[in-house]
């Protein structure tokens, strides 16, 4: 062999062994990944939180405000899934995790329910705007990564573990599992009347035991293979039964789907209406209610909003593997300043604060380990604006069967944590109950922080406690009791 072919016999194989560019950009071998494994957990994300695009709509545009006025349905359609689709793919870029976002469940509904009742949509928008405006500033100057590291690492496991509960919690009542018992005691039962008599919620229950068999026998694509398999069966299953929705208007059924009955739709597709951009009252707000009333309407807005994502972001990087030892993750404080401008676009395009969404947890679990697959999830949701209608075909039930998995996954974490000293197990215990029963993510960080904090302080070792927790303590006792406060301050 010449020295000619010599060298071009090693430079084939350099370039075979060696990443490619997006291999090192997103580091995909490093982290134990493949590209085919981040378009498939890409995927899979994208397909447990499809309903948000549906759901979205249904909460934002069901509420008249002060005024009288409402939201269009298509058009928040078109804004739901265009800004979860830019800033996903932003964090895919920017973070390089694979983590997902789109419009909070949490901060809609409170949005839909008190807000409007007192202001008007363009000007709830504005107050959102400003609530991710004061996000960017917090992760820009690092103080929202200052209070992240001042949390002790069992209450940082606990918040994963506690997501775990959460999201399984979601599932269960998404699908019919639970209801709500409509007494006092017990507040919830099992199904209708305490036993399982509806066809959806055996859809879940069917779903639910294909994707665990199939994640048991590490099938890769498990999760992504029983949701389309139990998609198809709902197909069947409602062509013969023919079932409502619980929830509707007109002829609600009771033994019906939770949200949209799965039929293939008349049509396919329909080009977006993007009106609602721009259509925001930055400060109407503060002259329609008040400097007071305003200012703790968004002092709510970013209380929910920042411990929301951030103990999503944790719970999401210990189940792909990604803290360190110190409960960090790589580019968290880029990460943080994404979520605040995800924020502030959603408040600025009228479908509410885009979030870091824990339901990305089924991505994860399917193999994504990067930003590739954000990038992916992103595009879909772009793609989600145009096919709005073939998303709703997938139902409720079927993806509630993903989270109860993932659910379960999250919470073998609890293996981490020391339960021997008592100061721990406790607040720990509170972390992870609170937030299923609250149905709140901060909820469940701030009974954690604050009873840590009071619980090493009497017991003589508060010490141990760092001072950012303790401020951190200190507002969230005000968060918690911010209705009295506001009565008193006549807010």
């Amino acid at each position: 062999m010449n020295a000619i072919d010599s060298d071009q016999s090693t430079a084939a194989r350099t370039s075979k062994q060696s990443p490619g560019v997006l291999d090192r950009f997103f580091e995909i071998t490093s982290r134990g990944s493949s590209i085919k494994q981040e378009i498939r957990g890409g995927i899979v994300a994208f397909v447990a939180m499809a309903y948000i695009v549906v759901l979205n709509p249904l909460i934002l545009g069901g509420s008249a405000d002060v005024e009288g006025g409402n939201l269009d349905f298509a058009q928040l359609t078109a804004v739901t899934g265009l800004v979860a689709g830019v800033i996903t793919i932003l964090f895919g870029v920017v973070a390089r995790l694979p983590f997902a976002l789109a419009a909070g469940l949490g901060m809609n509904s409170f949005l839909a329910v008190s807000v409007v009742q007192d202001v008007t949509w363009p000007e709830a928008m504005g107050l959102v705007v400003i609530n991710g405006a004061i996000i960017v500033v917090l992760g820009a100057t690092g103080i929202r990564t200052a209070i992240f590291n001042a949390v002790p690492h069992a209450l940082k496991v606990a918040i994963t573990v506690g997501i775990g509960l959460f999201i399984a919690f979601i599932g269960f009542v998404n699908s019919g599992f639970v209801t709500a018992s409509g007494t006092d005691s017990p507040p919830v039962q099992l199904g209708q009347n305490g036993s399982i008599g509806s066809l959806p919620t055996l859809v879940f229950i069917f779903a639910l035991i294909l994707i665990g068999v199939l994640v048991a026998r590490q099938v890769p694509g498990g999760i992504l293979i029983g949701m389309i398999i139990a998609t198809v069966a709902a197909i069947i299953i409602q062509s013969i039964a023919n079932l409502g929705t619980v929830d509707d208007p007109e002829s609600p059924d009771p033994l019906g789907w939770n949200l949209a009955a799965p039929e293939l739709p008349d049509q396919i597709a329909a080009l977006p209406d993007f009106s609602l951009i721009g259509a925001f009252d930055l400060f109407g707000a503060f002259e329609r209610v008040g400097v007071l009333a305003a200012v703790m309407l968004v002092f709510t807005l970013v209380f929910t909003n920042f411990f929301d994502a951030m103990g999503t972001m944790t719970g999401l990087a210990r189940s792909a593997g990604l803290q360190t030892s110190d409960g960090m993750f790589p580019r968290i404080r880029g990460a943080f300043v994404v979520e605040g401008i995800g924020a502030m676009a959603g408040g600025g395009a009228s479908a509410s604060s885009n979030t870091v969404f824990v339901d990305a947890a089924a991505g994860i679990a399917e193999g994504a380990r990067t930003g590739l697959a954000a990038i992916v999830t992103g595009g879909l949701f772009l793609l989600s604006m145009f096919f709005s209608p073939l998303i709703g075909v997938i139902p409720m039930e079927v993806g509630a069967a993903a989270l109860v998995v993932v659910g379960a996954m999250m919470v073998t974490s609890v293996r981490d944590i020391d339960m021997s000293d008592f100061r721990t197990s406790l607040p720990v215990f509170l972390t992870m109950i609170t937030m299923p029963l609250t149905y709140s993510i901060a909820n469940g960080i701030g009974v954690g922080f604050i009873s840590w904090a009071m619980i090493h302080a009497m017991s003589k070792r508060g010490r141990d406690v760092h001072w950012l927790l303790w401020v951190v303590s200190v507002g969230f006792i005000l968060y918690f009791v911010r209705g009295p406060i506001s009565a008193m301050l006549g807010a």
